[in-house]
């Protein structure tokens, strides 16, 4: 009886919360996985040519069938003009399942981002990316239950649940800006920094709903990031990365420190280990680990709940796990185009 109260009270908190930031964005802790999710002018700011991410989240598992949320991007970038300045083109795809309902999240959002070099001395670039696409939300009728369907002594799956759905499911139109500064600090050209403020749901779209009413505007949503790579030695380096968010009346601030270490004294072989631990204030704390064995790597991190759902869900959050590709091609590469950020 104690844990199915526990049960309750946990999904109860869940969906008032869901209800009071209904306007909150799918997110992932591993936010150095999903750069132009984050801000559209942060794709093409990595070594390499062509870069393919997946990462998959699931939430609340511990507890009842809550979310889970999985993402690819992939961006690739070509040098333009005469001088250091390169393009970035890409996109994002997002899947998200919530509840026992199943109710979906689909979101298709191709990305251009312009990489403008600021100098011919050292690697600094403005950028401006935009990402546009369709999103579309679904719900699995034959899963839904009601109030209308207790006959007095329990469920009945033969009474209507009352519902006046037009449709299982709408599209609309979205869109995102951004901006960045990103440079070398000092004369490592292996030292970098970043910062960037994206602008999401720029359009303000009218957003449908399942009863077909009047329509919903999606609230927009501010990105402030910022991250700083700095070499310790010839074989590791500290990365410090971390995103403001404000939609509406929710804000939410995650940040961390990654140590990266070469295992090894062959260059070639370039196997690298990354640990550290994230924090999204007042809800997880997250401790990361990373190999990267290019030009593959594979990332896993976890939530540690400690919001005032820690008493029901025991602590127990999120579990992400993220597979990246990175690589330059063999000819009319950027590599020696272009000065990158080392990110």
């Amino acid at each position: 009886m104690n844990t199915t109260l526990k049960t309750l009270t946990l999904l109860l908190c869940m969906s008032f919360i869901r209800q009071n930031i209904q306007a909150q964005d799918i997110h992932f802790s591993q936010i150095f996985e999903t750069p132009i999710l984050r801000n559209p002018s942060l794709a093409g700011l990595y070594n390499g040519d062509i870069r393919i991410q997946t990462v998959h989240r699931n939430q609340w598992n511990s507890v009842t069938d809550a979310y889970q949320t999985t993402s690819v991007s992939c961006d690739y970038k070509k040098h333009v003009g005469n001088g250091n300045d390169y393009i970035s083109i890409g996109g994002q795809v997002v899947y998200d399942k919530a509840g026992t309902i199943a109710l979906t999240t689909t979101q298709i959002l191709p990305a251009i981002n312009y990489n403008k070099s600021m100098s011919d001395f050292k690697n600094v670039y403005l950028s401006l990316g935009f990402m546009g696409g369709i999103i579309q939300r679904r719900l699995d009728r034959t899963k839904m239950t009601t109030n209308n369907q207790f006959d007095g002594t329990g469920f009945n799956g033969v009474l209507s649940d009352g519902e006046t759905f037009s449709s299982n499911g709408f599209s609309y139109f979205d869109g995102s800006v951004g901006m960045s500064l990103n440079s070398q600090l000092g004369e490592n050209e292996n030292n970098n920094y970043y910062v960037g403020l994206a602008y999401h749901h720029f359009n303000q779209s009218k957003k449908a709903n399942f009863y077909n009413t009047a329509n919903q505007s999606v609230t927009p949503r501010w990105v402030l990031s910022s991250g700083v790579r700095y070499e310790m030695t010839d074989n590791s380096y500290f990365t410090l990365q971390a995103d403001y968010n404000k939609q509406g009346t929710y804000q939410e601030i995650i940040g961390g420190a990654i140590y990266s270490m070469r295992i090894g004294q062959n260059e070639d072989v370039r196997y690298l280990f990354h640990c550290g631990t994230y924090m999204r204030w007042r809800d997880a704390i997250i401790p990361v680990a990373k190999i990267e064995f290019q030009p593959l790597a594979v990332a896993i991190s976890y939530d540690a709940n400690i919001s005032a759902l820690k008493t029901s869900s025991r602590g127990r959050g999120g579990f992400e796990i993220s597979v990246s590709y990175q690589k330059y091609r063999n000819n009319n590469s950027s590599l020696d185009a272009v000065r990158c950020p080392k990110f």
